[in-house]
C-alpha cells in the first residue's frame, strides 16, 4: 500500500500546524548555519585584507593596535618612530620595497593615508581602474568606494579621536578642523581590493608631514616625492610595510626591528591569535545554538505526540480497514520526519540568507568584502539536526504502532 497519499491527507488536515513546525525548525538551523559561514567569512577576508603588508615595524607598543590602525584603517592613537629608519630599511638588501603609513585627516568620513606611490599601486601589482596615481604633492588617489570623482578637490580634516566616522558622510567636527589651503585634487582610483583600503584616499606622505607644519622629508624642496628621503628632514611616522626579497630575510627583519626601540611582527602572527579567540567563540555560539536546536526540537516532539493523539481514531479505522501496524507506523512517521526535513531544507536556505544580510552590515562597517559558501560544516550541522529529528519523530510513530485499534475506534 502506497503510505504518501495518507501522509498527504493527514497533512493537509492539521491545517497551519505543519507549517509551525517547519519554521520552527528553520529557525533553530538558520541560527546554526548564519554563525558558521559568517565566522568562517569574516576569517577569508580579513586575512585577504593582510596580504599586502608582508611585515609592519613601529613603536613599541600593541601589535593589535598598529594592525587595526594601518591594514584595517580603524582611527587610534598610535606612537610614532624615528622616521629615519625609513631610509635605514630602503638601503638594507633584505629589503625589497619600504613604504610609510601616515594617518590622522578625514574628508568626509573617509580616512586619508599618506604613503608612496610604489605602497599605492603595491609594488606594481595594481594598475589604477581610473587615471593614475599621484605623482606630485597635492594628488590623491582614491579607493574604489569613495564617492569623491577624478578631478574633484578634497579638502582634509584633522581627525578627532573618539568621533564616529561613517565613509560618505561629513562628521559635524570636520568643518572646525578643516586644513584650509591644502587641497588635494583626485587624478586616479584604484581597483576594488575588498578592504578597508576601498573606502581610503591615498596621498604623498610629503602632503600630509607638510600639512602637520613638519618637514617634508626632503632637503631642497623642489616639489619632488616619494625616495630618497633626506635623514634629518623625515619626520615620525606611525608604521612602515616592509617588502621582504625573501622569507629568511623578512624572519631576519622581524627579528632585528623587535628591539632597539620599535616592534616589528607578521599580520598573520595577530590574525592568528585574533582567529583563535574568534574561534573560541564560534565554538560556543554552535555548540549553544545546537543546544538551541535540541529544545526546539524536543518542544516539537511534545507538539507531534499530541498530533498523534488527535489522529487515534483515524489510524484506528485504518486497522480495522485491514492495514498493518507497520503501514500506520510509516505513515505517521514519514509525515513527521517530511517535516522535520522541510524544516532543515528552510532553515539551510534561511541560513544562506542571514548570513548575506550580516555580511552586508559587516561590509558596512569595516570595508572587508565578505564572501560566504555554504560549507561540509554546515551540511554536518543539518545532517545532524535532521537525524536528530527523525530519530525522535519515532517515538509518536512507535506509540500509534502500539495502540490498540478498538480503543481508538471507542474514542
Amino acid at each position: 500500500m502506497n503510505p504518501f497519499p495518507m501522509v498527504w491527507a493527514d497533512i493537509r488536515a492539521l491545517r497551519w500546524t505543519p507549517l509551525a513546525i517547519i519554521v520552527l525548525v528553520a529557525l533553530a538551523v538558520a541560527v546554526g548555519v548564519a554563525i558558521g559561514a559568517q565566522e568562517r567569512a569574516l576569517r577569508r577576508s580579513s586575512a585577504a585584507a593582510a596580504e599586502d603588508f608582508d611585515l609592519l615595524i613601529g613603536a613599541p607598543g600593541s601589535q593589535t593596535q598598529l594592525l587595526m590602525s594601518a591594514v584595517y584603517l580603524q582611527p587610534d592613537a598610535v606612537p610614532l618612530m624615528d622616521g629615519r629608519l625609513l631610509n635605514t630599511l630602503a638601503q638594507d638588501e633584505r629589503v625589497a620595497g619600504v613604504a610609510p603609513i601616515a594617518f590622522g585627516d578625514v574628508s568626509k568620513g573617509y580616512v586619508i593615508v599618506g604613503t608612496t606611490a610604489a605602497f599605492a599601486g603595491r609594488w606594481g601589482r595594481l594598475t589604477p581602474a581610473q587615471g593614475r596615481l599621484f605623482a606630485r604633492e597635492g594628488e590623491a588617489v582614491l579607493g574604489a568606494d569613495v564617492s569623491y570623482g577624478l578631478g574633484d578637490r578634497i579638502t582634509p580634516s584633522h581627525g578627532v579621536f573618539g568621533a564616529t566616522v561613517r565613509p560618505g558622510v561629513a562628521h559635524e567636527d570636520e568643518a572646525g578642523h578643516r586644513h584650509a589651503g591644502h587641497d588635494y585634487v583626485a587624478v586616479g582610483r584604484l581597483p576594488r581590493l575588498g578592504s578597508p583600503w576601498d573606502r581610503a584616499i591615498l596621498v604623498p606622505v610629503e602632503s600630509v608631514w607638510e600639512i602637520h607644519g613638519l618637514a617634508n622629508g626632503h632637503a631642497v624642496d623642489d616639489g619632488r616625492i616619494g625616495p630618497p628621503f633626506d635623514g634629518p628632514r623625515i619626520p615620525g611616522v606611525p608604521a612602515l610595510v616592509v617588502k621582504p626579497r625573501s622569507v629568511a630575510g623578512a624572519y631576519a627583519l622581524r627579528a632585528q626591528y623587535r628591539q632597539g626601540g620599535t616592534m616589528a611582527f607578521f599580520p598573520a602572527e595577530v590574525l592568528v591569535t585574533l582567529y583563535r579567540a574568534l574561534g573560541d567563540v564560534r565554538k560556543v555560539l554552535v555548540a549553544a545554538s545546537f543546544l538551541n536546536a535540541l529544545l526546539i526540537l524536543a518542544a516539537v516532539l511534545l507538539l507531534l505526540i499530541a498530533v498523534a493523539g488527535l489522529r487515534r481514531r483515524r489510524y484506528a479505522i485504518l486497522r480495522a480497514l485491514g492495514a498493518p501496524r507497520g503501514y500506520v507506523l510509516l505513515v505517521v512517521w514519514l509525515g513527521m520526519a517530511g517535516l522535520i526535513g522541510a524544516g532543515c531544507v528552510a532553515g539551510l536556505l534561511a541560513g544562506a540568507v542571514l548570513t548575506t544580510a550580516l555580511s552586508g552590515v559587516i561590509a558596512g562597517q569595516t570595508g572587508l568584502r565578505l564572501v560566504f559558501a555554504i560549507e561540509s560544516q554546515e551540511i554536518a550541522f543539518v545532517a545532524a539536526l535532521l537525524l536528530v529529528g527523525s530519530a525522535i519523530t519515532l517515538v509518536p510513530a512507535l506509540m500509534s504502532y502500539r495502540a490498540p485499534a478498538v480503543a481508538g475506534l471507542r474514542d
